[in-house]
């Protein structure tokens, strides 16, 4: 499963279709290092005070280093949107924290990163270490001496089985279509989105026959759709006869997965292609 998990990963960029959303220029600079790295993905889940983003590396489920104590490192920061996602002063307070904190890792013991997790205000570093001797009290001396102590989160156990890493940090639900919902999701939430709510959600469909866009239309206004356009798209040579509709749908995580999964098994159903969907951002005022 993880060989097959890295290839979807790695073929990722060549799939999405409607599924994207303009990043403003900040946070394409903020995670590029990330991003840089085919091995990452990024996916956001929900919780009880709202969305939490995990940055999460892959390759660590096929060639785990022998480290078996987990660190957890966390700071608050106080610029934030409204959704509790980091503003461009935010990064800037978060790697500022993250790269003091990571020197004095990286000098005390072997280490590697495996995740980051953003929540309400806060950013957390996910280290698997080799040893502990000395690693709190050197964290503490750098952040005492350089940042709001009160505000800060150190977290040393024992961790043999890196039950932190698939318990807590990996997807539930991996797979190609998982990613392809989460990567919008993503994009919305660091527009400041909280992906609360029922919103419009419109789809694209294509098809090799009229005669079936028909059929699967009417199928779907059973289903509470909408049927918004229709139209002829000739360069589409395999599927030319598109179909675009919507419905008012919560774009959760669980939610959208189901909804894609059951729209896309409708289309495969039919041989046609189901092509991604999207929403407006809904920021809170």
């Amino acid at each position: 499963m993880s060989h097959f998990n890295l290839l979807i990963l790695k073929s990722l960029s060549l799939h999405f279709t409607k599924c994207y959303l303009l990043i403003p220029g900040l946070f394409i600079l903020a995670f590029s290092n990330l991003q840089a790295q085919e091995d990452w993905i990024e996916y956001v889940t929900m919780k009880d005070k709202g969305v939490m983003s995990i940055s999460l590396d892959l390759s660590v489920d096929i060639s785990k280093p022998n480290y078996k104590n987990l660190l957890i490192i966390g700071t608050r920061y106080q610029s934030s949107l409204k959704n509790g996602f980091p503003t461009e002063e935010g990064l800037a307070e978060l790697f500022a924290f993250s790269d003091s904190t990571s020197a004095v890792v990286d000098r005390t013991t072997q280490n590697r990163l495996v995740g980051i997790i953003t929540y309400q205000g806060m950013g957390f570093d996910v280290f698997y270490v080799k040893d502990t001797l000395g690693l709190r009290d050197n964290l503490k001396n750098v952040i005492g001496e350089n940042f709001n102590s009160s505000e800060t989160f150190i977290k040393i156990d024992p961790d043999k089985s890196w039950g932190y890493y698939y318990d807590y940090l990996y997807p539930k639900n991996f797979s190609f279509e998982y990613l392809i919902d989460q990567k919008y999701l993503y994009d919305l939430v660091l527009q400041g989105d909280d992906l609360q709510g029922l919103r419009k959600v419109k789809h694209w469909i294509y098809f090799n026959s009229l005669k079936k866009r028909t059929t699967v239309g009417e199928q779907l206004k059973r289903l509470k759709f909408s049927l918004d356009s229709i139209g002829y798209k000739k360069e589409n040579k395999k599927y030319p006869y598109e179909l675009q509709i919507s419905r008012n749908d919560s774009i959760s995580p669980y939610s959208i997965y189901k909804l894609t999964t059951m729209l896309k098994v409708l289309c495969a159903s039919y041989n046609s292609q189901y092509d991604g969907w999207s929403t407006e951002v809904k920021v809170k005022e």
